[in-house]
């Protein structure tokens, strides 16, 4: 996450960025000849007038004036701002806008840069981004899901703390309360809250005229959920498949409960090591990201392809759809395999897939999560709405992918396209560059250790690293060690994992760029190599790259003995090696005292 003086930082350079673009366009809209998707349904040829900011009138029949500007509308079709129900958006917020998402529910996200953006919605200038609804901190309980970032946040461990917490939320600037229910997976386990403390926390936010939504990792914490009064889950969950019987539960009890549900196919895909190929093969949506922004669609958490896993997803939606519960498009963009705005066109088209009407997926991301979230100015289009507004060549209402054939997009009345142009020549520029790579020394060796000092030919060099940058309480140090059968000099790592982080680990890292976490284009390399050996315990070889907060891993084991290991690039799922920023070699997940050698460290091209 950025720190709170960076984030200070970028919104007063977007504040002031804002204020010339709103000087350039103060501009009447006349959208003539236009099908209109209105948030429900199709209006053919109507005359839309856009002026200060909103939506004057839906079928303009008066004089037309010089100061008016005239889009012709003829085989396009004009559709509310579109809007992504969950993301995290720390990160990337240039991108948004640029794909017609007007509106970003944002379910977790610095208290600091919450205040800032409500404080710049409600000053009316904020047409350079998309608006920002937020959760600010979201409830959990100590080592729970949410802890993991880095970011001190507010924990709970029983009912009676709620409503103080919900109450601290909401003076905070909190649109409404989100609520996590995750024990975890492959990658760990989280502490999570008790269904008590999650029934109290929904309670108080209704007590407050709040929204309580609820993150969810399995059917069990679903129904738990739903029962306890959520009005809304904010994933589904990854699975090869329901049975009817358990589908009929889950759809009768969201039903009842008037419940809506986002089930983030986006993230559930990268969970599933399955890419958003079709988006990925779309030449106009690629066009907009930059090489760091581009890599992250293919960093995806799961890293073999596994799309029988999107079953259960799949068939629970279209089971909801059918009974007309309310299903809101989002992507929980800001995690890997997904990408803002961008991964909301994918949304669309998957949510399609999954068996909703083209339609329906188009009301999925306007006037359902306008409802949803009590968004009463936008969502729409109608007399006294939101001027946010997304115009493309053909009929999305019966071909979903009409949403990507964009003509203009509008924010509180402004026109986007300066801001389309001005990213696609930064992204051609960056693409015509040519890249500079590290060299590599001969042999490859990016290890030069010694009773000195943990040397290198280029970057910031070998240091210590742990979960204590992060809160965790693991330990880790490093004395020399004996030379291996080649004459190597090898350092031994001891390292204590200890809880205190949700991902507990401990280690010795490479930090390839000129600066710490600096970005190194080391693709003269396809592979690393390494000799290690230890206390026969299992070890996880972790690259970091620009743009991704979470790294790619393989794991390597130790024995008694000297032995090489060779792990490829390409086994690294959605490593860019251009962009890489940490190699290191780590102890953890498990708790636990540890200890191996390691020496002779390459990178090489084979």
């Amino acid at each position: 996450m950025k720190s709170t003086s960076v984030l200070k930082f970028a919104f007063g350079c977007l504040s002031l960025i804002g204020s010339l673009y709103a000087q350039a366009d103060q501009s009447t809209y006349l959208i003539q000849n236009v099908r209109v998707f209105d948030g429900e349904h199709i209006l053919s040829k109507q005359q839309v007038l856009i002026k200060l900011g909103k939506i004057q009138d839906l079928n303009f029949k008066g004089k037309i004036s010089a100061d008016m500007k005239l889009i012709e509308g003829r085989g396009r079709t004009l559709l509310p701002g579109l809007m992504d129900a969950h993301v995290h958006a720390f990160k990337d917020q240039d991108l948004p806008l640029l794909y017609g998402v007007t509106t970003q529910i944002d379910m977790f996200s610095a208290v600091s840069q919450m205040q800032e953006m409500n404080k710049r919605m409600a000053q009316h200038d904020n047409f350079q981004n998309p608006d920002l609804i937020s959760a600010g901190t979201l409830a959990t309980a100590p080592g729970g899901h949410g802890t993991e970032y880095g970011m001190k946040i507010e924990t709970l461990t029983a009912p009676d703390q709620a409503q103080a917490w919900v109450d601290k939320r909401i003076a905070e600037g909190s649109h409404f309360i989100k609520i996590v229910m995750e024990k975890g997976g492959s990658f760990g386990r989280f502490n999570t809250l008790d269904l008590a403390t999650v029934k109290a926390l929904i309670d108080a936010a209704h007590a407050r005229h709040k929204l309580a939504v609820v993150h969810i990792g399995s059917y069990e914490d679903a129904v738990d959920a739903l029962e306890a009064g959520a009005d809304g889950l904010v994933h589904l969950f990854i699975g090869k498949d329901l049975s009817e019987a358990q589908i009929s539960r889950f759809v009768q009890l969201a039903r009842e409960k008037k419940a809506f549900v986002i089930p983030t196919f986006s993230v559930l895909e990268s969970m599933a090591g399955v890419k958003p190929k079709e988006a990925q093969q779309d030449v106009n949506l690629m066009a907009l990201l930059d090489t760091a922004q581009a890599q992250i669609l293919n960093a995806t958490y799961g890293s073999t392809e596994k799309s029988e896993l999107l079953n259960a997803p799949m068939r629970l939606t279209a089971a909801l759809a059918q009974a007309g519960v309310p299903i809101l498009a989002g992507t929980d963009a800001g995690n890997n395999g997904t990408q803002f705005g961008i991964s909301l066109q994918h949304e669309l088209a998957v949510l399609v897939k999954a068996g909703l009407t083209p339609l329906a997926a188009l009301r999925a991301a306007t006037a359902a999560p306008a409802q949803a979230f009590h968004l009463d100015d936008r969502g729409r289009i109608a007399v006294g709405k939101k001027a946010d507004l997304l115009l493309v060549e053909g009929e999305p209402d019966h071909d979903i992918l009409a949403t990507r054939h964009i003509v203009e997009i509008w924010k509180d009345g402004h026109a986007v396209s300066p801001l389309r142009e001005e990213k696609l020549q930064k992204v051609r520029e960056q693409k015509q560059k040519k890249s500079t790579g590290v060299a590599l020394p001969e042999n490859g060796r990016i290890s030069d250790f010694s009773a000195d000092k943990l040397a290198s030919p280029f970057g910031s060099g070998w240091m210590m690293s742990s979960d204590s940058v992060v809160g965790g309480k693991s330990d880790v140090h490093w004395s020399l060690a004996d030379q291996t059968e080649q004459g190597d000099q090898a350092i031994l790592i001891q390292a204590k994992v200890r809880s205190g982080f949700s991902f507990p680990w401990a280690g010795l890292a490479f930090y390839a760029g000129v600066q710490p976490m600096q970005t190194a284009d080391l693709s003269a390399a396809n592979t690393l190599k390494f000799k290690v050996k230890g206390d026969g315990k299992n070890y996880r070889v972790a690259i970091n790259v620009e743009g991704s907060y979470i790294p790619l891993m393989q794991t390597f084991n130790t024995t008694d003995q000297w032995q090489e290991v060779s792990i490829p690039f390409a086994r690294f799922s959605g490593m860019d090696p251009r962009l890489i920023t940490v190699i290191a070699f780590n102890a953890g997940p498990e708790e636990g005292d540890y200890a191996f050698q390691i020496a002779d460290v390459r990178l090489l091209k084979e």
